[in-house]
C-alpha cells in the first residue's frame, strides 16, 4: 500500500460549549475517494476547515506526503496542494469563468491575456471532464456549473487533494452524477477527494 497524501493524527478542536474533534485520526491515500458521513453537527466540516487551514487544530499534527505541516491559512494549504470547495461558493459573479479561476492566484500566468486565459481553462475543464463556458458570467450560470468553476480553480491551482463539503446539497438530481462522474475521474488521474455528506447513498455510491 502506498504511503497516505494527507494524514491527521489526534485532532482535538473546540468551541465554547462544544467539542467539535476530540482525537481524530484520518488517512487519505493517492487516488482515493474517502467518505466522511455524519450527521449536520458532527464535526466534518469542522474537521476539513482545520485540514484546509481555514481553523488551527487545539491538538495533534497534519502530515502531507509525510512531511508534518503547519497550516495556518487557506493559502498554506493551497500551496501543498489541498483544495477546498465550500457548500455556499466564492466567485464574483461579474466575472467570467476564466476570470474567476485566476482570480487571486499569483502564479496565474494569464492575466494579461483573456484569451490565453480562456484557452488554458477551456483546456482544463475539457480533460477533466467539468464542462463550463469560461467565457460565461457567473451569474448566467447554473448551479452544478458554478460549482465546477469552484472545482477548477482548485484544479488550477495543482490540487492533488479536494476537499469537498456537501457537495450535492445545492445540486439538484440530475446535476450529482456528473459531479460523480468528475471526481472518480480525478481519482483515476491519482488525485484525492474527501467527499463530507450526512446522506449514506451518496457514500455508498462515490467511496
Amino acid at each position: 500500500m502506498p504511503d497516505p497524501l494527507v494524514e491527521l493524527r489526534g485532532i482535538v478542536k473546540a468551541f465554547p460549549g462544544a467539542v467539535a474533534n476530540a482525537g481524530i485520526d484520518l488517512a487519505v491515500y493517492p487516488g482515493e475517494v474517502l467518505a466522511i458521513l455524519g450527521e449536520n453537527g458532527a464535526g466534518k466540516s469542522t474537521l476539513m476547515s482545520i485540514l484546509a487551514g481555514l481553523y488551527r487544530p487545539d491538538a495533534g499534527t497534519i502530515a502531507f506526503d509525510g512531511r508534518v505541516v503547519d497550516l495556518r491559512s487557506p493559502g498554506d494549504a493551497v500551496e501543498l496542494g489541498i483544495g477546498m470547495v465550500h457548500q455556499h461558493f466564492r466567485l464574483v459573479e461579474s466575472f467570467t469563468v476564466a476570470e474567476n479561476v485566476l482570480l487571486g492566484w499569483d502564479r496565474a500566468p494569464f492575466l494579461l491575456n483573456l484569451e490565453a486565459s480562456v484557452v488554458a481553462v477551456e483546456r482544463l475543464a475539457r480533460d477533466h471532464g467539468l464542462a463550463v463556458d469560461p467565457r460565461a458570467r457567473i451569474w448566467q450560470l447554473s448551479v452544478g456549473e458554478r460549482q465546477r468553476v469552484e472545482i477548477l480553480k482548485m484544479l488550477y491551482r495543482r490540487a492533488r487533494l479536494l476537499v469537498l463539503d456537501e457537495p450535492t446539497a445545492v445540486l439538484t438530481p440530475q446535476e450529482i452524477e456528473p459531479l460523480f462522474t468528475a471526481i472518480r475521474r480525478l481519482a483515476r488521474e491519482g488525485r484525492s477527494a474527501v467527499f463530507i455528506s450526512h446522506k449514506l447513498d451518496e457514500v455508498l455510491a462515490i467511496a
